[in-house]
């Protein structure tokens, strides 16, 4: 609004009197290096203290650290939004360098969540914003009646085979969770709508969309694109999983056509569909030889359970956390072995390994560096099991990304794209083969699964990673769809509902009204993290897997390989991680790949034995929904 007033107030200026009016002189390329050295310089000093505040907010969650988060992030907004403003104005300034350029064009789109001027904005922006995240990190659901975390019921949700208890979980989590959030989103998305067209965007979707050096549409274009090459594998499986899980519960819990039913799928949002593998693996092939989980308990890893730790000096006690913390040096490990240089010491003594006793935390895992240098961190809430094996390879690779780029100027300090960042430690997570589980001494080399088990390998690998990506699609379309109108604010559950059906082909367990916000129970949302790049990451990490796989010149199948210890790998690996976000997205992809283009065929070629299975047991199927 403000700029609004003086655009106007300056016309009527011109047009009374246009003699006396003095354009502004134009700035210079000079300025523009001037303005964005303060700039970097006073965003730096400021994330030394926000991201400390968000850190304790995070893990001692409370009314005082909710307002302190908050604070320091309203601080932070304000200063983005008027640099951003501010960058507008040297954007055009002639004989501007190309990394100026660049430069002026990231600090545009840096923010996720925009606020206006309009005087309070940013502190009501941050506060909803916080709010939000509260709600989550405070949330539970219920079993057999019974309060449960968020954390224990994503487990739950992923061993129950029961579907009244299923059906009680996913639907207590997502009213208890979700629907309360619904009146403080909405009030937050039209506050960062205003912020974001202020700063020349139509809606904040669009912003977010303008954060891949191409325009937004085009973007957009390009994902419907990647989507298109990799749906057809996702319909053969979908179809298989449904009639599996027919067989299972029979037609009355899950009718042999249509859409499956949410919460059948082993995963509270139906992102991820491997832990029901014991459900559809296949006859024969279907027993993979072993399991990582139990692999490690196998080597005398075990949690403490929290009724073990009773009084202040119990061993239990003392020893609460130690096996999950072996599972961080396991992938740290792997990284060493691609020749890259350990973790800093700090990260042992400041990680969030397990959910604490004592407090409220945010178990969703996240990687964090702190100092913008080497102060390096993880909070999770680790639990022995495949999953937080592979998690964990997967928050190392945010923070061996971080590390490398480090010595870029502020602006850079991140990954070529959002997807990339993701990317990383999931196509490091690929590498968790049979071989590299011998090399580090997990799996009896006497116990490798044949090529008799490989279709059981990869229906486990697709249960999880293909099952992901319209997940990993619609989340943002149906958040572009909010923040653009075109899923107006009273019907947001229909549009996320709608959405879910169109895309994965599932339906919730009971019918959902215009009271609930199933949106809510997705971290992600009021977490306000844009999650397109996880579907970018999907895509990505076998683009990078099988750009390594040949570096290290595996002969065998792609799905087998492991390039663990391969040092030209990571030598190759770290040139792509240093230029951070210095370069447009398609250089570093070539640095690492040879090509330009995201496509979705290295996942293809990956799963091609697979879909050809699928489609056999398929024939005479109704697929689709």
């Amino acid at each position: 609004m403000k700029i609004a007033v003086s655009i106007a107030a300056l016309a009527a200026a011109l047009m009374i009197s246009p003699a006396m009016a003095q354009p502004a002189p134009a700035p210079t390329a000079a300025e523009a290096d001037a303005f964005l050295a303060k700039v970097e310089k006073a965003m730096f000093d400021h994330s030394l203290i926000s991201s400390r505040a968000a850190w304790i907010n995070s893990t001692y969650i409370s009314d005082d650290s909710d307002a302190v988060a908050a604070y320091f992030g309203a601080i932070g907004t304000t200063m983005t939004v008027d640099y951003a403003l501010e960058a507008a104005k040297y954007a055009t300034a002639p004989g501007l360098s190309v990394e100026t350029k660049r430069r002026l064009d990231l600090l545009r789109t840096a923010l996720t969540l925009p606020a206006p001027t309009t005087p309070g904005a940013a502190q009501k922006l941050n506060d909803l914003s916080t709010r939000l995240q509260s709600t989550y990190g405070k949330g539970k659901g219920t079993l057999n009646g019974q309060p449960i975390n968020g954390s224990d019921i994503e487990e739950k949700m992923g061993s129950s085979r029961n579907p009244q208890e299923l059906k009680e979980m996913w639907l207590s989590w997502h009213d208890n969770v979700g629907a309360p959030m619904r009146g403080d989103y909405a009030k937050l998305v039209d506050i960062a709508n205003a912020g974001a067209k202020e700063l020349g965007f139509a809606d904040t979707g669009a912003m977010w969309r303008s954060k891949y050096d191409m325009p937004a549409d085009d973007f957009a274009k390009l994902t419907d694109k990647i989507w298109a090459e990799v749906k057809p594998l996702y319909d053969e499986l979908h179809c298989y999983t449904r009639t599996k899980l027919n067989e299972t519960y029979g037609a009355k819990v899950q009718p042999a056509t249509g859409p499956i039913r949410a919460d059948l799928l082993g995963n509270m949002w139906a992102q991820e569909w491997g832990n029901i593998y014991d459900v559809v693996a296949p006859a024969g092939a279907g027993d993979l030889g072993f399991d990582v989980g139990d692999l490690l308990k196998a080597k005398g890893f075990v949690e403490t359970r929290p009724d073990q730790v009773d009084g202040p000096d119990t061993p239990e006690k003392q020893r609460r956390g130690y096996w999950e913390k072996q599972m961080f040096k396991i992938g740290e490990g792997f990284y060493s072995s691609l020749g890259l240089a350990p973790l800093p010491a700090t990260f042992w003594d400041r990680t969030q390994f397990i959910k604490p006793l004592d407090r409220e935390v945010v178990c969703h895992a996240s990687a964090w560096d702190l100092d913008n240098r080497d102060d390096l961190r993880v909070k999770m809430c680790t639990k022995i099991n495949s999953d937080d094996f592979v998690t964990i390879h997967h928050e190392l690779g945010h923070n061996y990304y971080q590390r490398a780029y480090n010595r870029n100027p502020y602006l850079y300090l991140d990954g070529a794209n959002d997807g990339f960042h993701e990317a990383i430690g999931d196509f490091v997570a690929l590498s968790i083969t049979p071989d590299y589980l011998v090399k580090i001494g997990l799996l009896d080399a006497a116990k490798v699964p044949g090529a008799d088990k490989d279709l059981g390998l990869l229906l486990r690998q697709a249960m999880d990673k293909v099952a992901f990506l319209p997940f990993g699609l619609l989340i943002d379309k149906w958040r572009w769809g909010v923040f653009d109108g075109s899923i107006p604010q009273d019907q947001m559950q229909k549009g996320w509902t709608d959405l879910r059906l169109q895309y994965q082909g599932i339906v919730p367990p009971a019918p959902r009204d215009e009271t609930k916000f199933d949106a809510g129970g997705k971290y992600h949302i009021p977490g306000n993290t844009p999650y397109t790049r996880y579907f970018l990451a999907r895509i990505l990490q076998f683009q990078f897997y099988e750009a390594a796989c040949k570096q290290a010149g595996w002969k065998g199948p792609l799905h087998r390989c492991s390039f663990y210890g391969n040092k030209d790998v990571g030598a190759k690996l770290n040139a792509m991680l240093e230029m951070g976000a210095s370069k447009p997205w398609p250089d570093a992809l070539q640095t690492f790949t040879g090509t330009r283009t995201i496509s979705g065929k290295s996942m293809t070629a990956y799963f091609a034995p697979l879909q050809k299975w699928l489609i056999q047991q398929n024939k005479g199927k109704s697929c689709g929904w």
